[in-house]
């Protein structure tokens, strides 16, 4: 089993930052992709930004792309994710998750990923 912890989120105005950690404990390995999803109320949940713990690899959608960075400290057992340029559009429920299957690519489907934390809510105003 793989547990994980998002925080970081919070009320921002639009134009500003936040940056989001996800902290990952239990039975982790390097082959992993841990990956960012959002949710926002009434909409399905979508890929946000994922990488890969073994190299490094990163993918954005791009809604986000040259606005977030997602960074890994394997040290700690963390992922982050940076996000500037903040919109009004970027409101939801922010989850983290951690794909132990997929070989090769980086998925962007909810349904590949096995493990999810709670979620941290990121609201952007205007």
């Amino acid at each position: 089993q793989v547990q994980l912890v998002e925080s970081g989120g919070g009320l921002v105005q639009a134009g500003g930052s936040l940056r989001l950690s996800c902290a990952a404990s239990g039975r982790t390995s390097s082959s992993y992709t841990m990956g960012w999803f959002r949710q926002a109320p009434g909409k399905e949940r979508e890929f946000v930004s994922a990488i890969r713990r073994r190299d490094g690899n990163t993918y954005y959608a791009d809604s986000v792309k040259g606005r977030f960075a997602i960074s890994r400290d394997t040290a700690k057992n963390t992922v982050y994710l940076q996000m500037n340029s903040l919109k009004p559009e970027d409101t939801a429920v922010y989850f983290c998750a951690a794909d132990s299957r997929t070989i090769g690519v980086i998925s962007t489907t909810p349904s590949r990923y096995d493990y999810w934390g709670q979620g941290t809510q990121v609201t952007v105003s205007s």
